[in-house]
């Protein structure tokens, strides 16, 4: 029996029959362009087709046969996905036995006997032809990890099911919540495990209803399907599928959906489905969304904002605000910073809250712009109070995870600090949690660099995210900004406050300072001064301000020294 790594030609063909004779005269003809492995019934057929299914070219398949015979090969193969596209060629003397073995998966026939040798050459050669064929078509079709069709072809064959079929046929966006994080937390094995998991549950449902489905990128797919009463249980379906897996990791998906309407494409349907899907985005109550005229309001305000952008920009619609942060670690709290934090004051839709704009731009890579606005703002107004009042003040700077990326974000830092008459250390830089999960080697590197060069680094909404006692020791922090979550009940709540308690000892073991923001009361104050906090940041002491109001707390600081 030759192995695998012996085979010499590059077409391998199998010939499947009990007599052997039979074998020997196909043996003859085919052995000088192929190389051939031989079976004497349907079991030993099984057999060598899987040990040679990744190198098999054709199988030539006698229909009478003691053990198994021929249909119950083809039946076999036909029930296999893994052997869905190895040709099948069947040997019969029988005409009756033509139709069935068709109608079976075989893709052509040769009849017995083995008289024109040219004939069984020449059709053997055409099936392996079509067959490689079928299969580059396929490999560009089908994504490689879960065999679901490619962008590019699910958008053709969902436009053909369009035009040719008068079913309702809905739109669905599933994706798996913060999955950088779970495969920065778990590796690409357990990410690739995940997503094979789900593609296969998929398939299982497609298998039950009209439909195709699509990966349409690392972690999103779609799903051209007819039209489901209850879209909760079959997001409930999908979810309980990756459950299985929950040991390893916490995995949440989400999914957004587009109702079939009347001469709708496809393409607009799966835009909409993604819009609803975007929105319950990081909602840990929320994970289902159906797109409907309220969020189609929100998507045009969405574009009217993106095309907006640059010309608040020009025209200074934007507005820094700066918060106080009060050092309470001395008999009295003392200013001793600030948040600089955007606004924008649209000439017709007026001030537009910044949870409104800030994830737009945040999804699709305009923060930048943003972020660059407020840096130079908060540069050139931090540089005037030092100047006017000669007052010891930091004001802290959003750093999204575009700016980590910026290949020029150093310099142009630094030039900023230097033209302005600053240290580096007056303009704090605050990076997100969840800013280290993905690419966190290249953004470790990054955040090391700007500390070398003097500016402090804030983690923003510390507890929030997937990374914070595993990859904490290897994050370069300078500052813990406690999220508000932690804060908001534990007046009320003594788990909350044993957890804001466990925040500030595990601050103290990493000998940095605690920012505790949203402090609101006197209470949440004083229990937070107890646990050792440093620095309170919140509607207590003062909202944001505009840069006006905000001096007048400079002066009164000063009034108070």
């Amino acid at each position: 029996m030759i192995q695998s790594k012996q085979i010499r030609k590059s077409q391998l063909v199998l010939v499947v029959d009990d007599m052997e004779i039979n074998r020997d005269v196909l043996g003859i003809i085919l052995e000088d362009q192929y190389e051939v492995i031989f079976a004497a019934d349907g079991e030993e057929a099984l057999q060598k087709i899987y040990q040679y299914q990744h190198c098999l070219s054709v199988v030539l398949l006698d229909l009478i046969m003691p053990k198994m015979n021929g249909f119950e090969v083809l039946e076999h193969i036909r029930n296999d996905d893994s052997l869905q596209y190895l040709p099948v060629i069947v040997l019969t003397a029988e005409k009756s036995a033509e139709l069935r073995a068709l109608q079976m998966g075989a893709a052509d026939f040769i009849t017995k006997p083995f008289d024109v040798h040219e004939v069984i050459l020449a059709r053997v050669a055409r099936i392996i032809e079509l067959s490689e064929g079928r299969q580059l078509i396929s490999a560009a079709e089908h994504d490689k990890l879960t065999m679901l069709y490619t962008r590019n072809f699910f958008f053709e064959y969902a436009n053909r099911i369009q035009h040719f079929q008068q079913a309702r046929m809905d739109a669905v966006v599933l994706n798996i919540e913060q999955f950088h994080s779970v495969n920065a937390l778990n590796g690409y094995e357990f990410g690739d495990e995940v997503l094979r998991t789900l593609g296969d549950e998929i398939r299982a449902f497609l298998q039950e209803t009209d439909g195709i489905a699509s990966r349409f990128e690392a972690d999103r797919f779609d799903i051209y399907c007819a039209h489901q009463g209850d879209y909760q249980a079959m997001l409930n379906r999908f979810q309980n599928a990756l459950n299985k897996l929950s040991h390893k990791s916490s995995i949440r998906l989400r999914m957004g959906v587009c109702l079939w309407a009347e001469g709708v494409d496809p393409v607009l349907m799966f835009d909409q489905a993604n819009a609803a899907c975007s929105k319950v985005r990081g909602d840990y109550m929320r994970h289902l969304m159906v797109y409907d005229e309220q969020l189609r309001e929100h998507e045009l305000l969405d574009q009217r904002l993106l095309n907006d952008l640059q010309r608040a920009v020009d025209e200074r619609q934007l507005q820094v605000y700066y918060q106080p942060k009060y050092d309470v670690t001395g008999e009295r709290p003392r200013l001793s910073s600030a948040e600089a934090l955007i606004r924008w004051n649209h000439p017709e839709l007026g001030m537009i809250p910044p949870g409104t704009f800030i994830p737009l731009f945040e999804s699709n890579g305009q923060i930048g712009v943003i972020d660059k606005f407020v840096w130079n703002e908060a540069a050139r107004q931090l540089s005037e109070w030092h100047a006017r009042y000669d007052i010891d003040l930091s004001v802290s700077v959003n750093l999204s995870r575009v700016d980590l990326f910026d290949p020029v974000l150093e310099s142009t830092l630094s030039s900023l600090v230097e033209s302005n008459g600053l240290e580096h250390m007056n303009l704090k830089l605050e990076v997100t949690e969840s800013a280290y999960t993905e690419n966190s080697d290249y953004v470790i590197e990054t955040v090391n660099r700007l500390r070398d060069m003097g500016f402090e680094i804030e983690m923003d909404d510390f507890g929030s995210g997937y990374s914070s006692l595993n990859m904490l020791s290897a994050m370069p922090i300078d500052v813990l900004k406690m999220d508000m979550k932690f804060i908001r009940n534990i007046e009320h709540s003594e788990k909350d406050l044993r957890l804001a308690e466990l925040v500030l000892d595990i601050a103290r073991y990493l000998k940095v300072p605690v920012v505790a923001e949203g402090v609101e009361t006197e209470g949440q104050l004083q229990l937070l001064r107890d646990a050792g906090c440093d620095i309170i940041q919140g509607y207590f002491f003062s909202p944001p301000l505009p840069a006006d109001k905000f001096e007048e707390l400079i002066k009164r600081e000063l009034n108070r020294a």
